[in-house]
């Protein structure tokens, strides 16, 4: 199915690409930056990617073959706090997952 996904569609497409043992999981360095000062690790991101909901729709990136979605999830290291995701699937890299950035749902 083409992006961009809608909720439920992009939900089981994301798990699905985290799930695989040679999953292409990359970090801009605004990412990892907001995830060290969240005191969150690489576990938590791949928690959240695997067990996460996608709730809105998708919206463009720069690259018109590209969309992001949000992902949301309680981690094992949120103290029950919910985290977000901004996640980008690209296809063309069979199946790369790009994490753009990391947040508090209640910030």
């Amino acid at each position: 199915m083409k992006q961009p996904w809608p909720p439920g569609v992009a939900t089981e497409r994301i798990r699905e690409l985290a799930a695989r043992e040679m999953c292409d999981l990359a970090f801009t360095k605004h990412a990892k930056e907001r995830m060290l000062e969240r005191g969150l690790i690489m576990g938590d991101v791949f928690y959240l990617l695997r067990h996460g909901y996608v709730y809105e729709d998708a919206e463009k990136t720069s690259d018109l073959n590209l969309w992001k979605y949000r992902m949301e999830a309680s981690t094992p290291n949120s103290e029950g706090r919910t985290v977000r995701i901004v996640v980008i699937p690209d296809a063309r890299k069979r199946g790369a997952l790009k994490v753009v950035t990391v947040m508090w749902v209640d910030e």
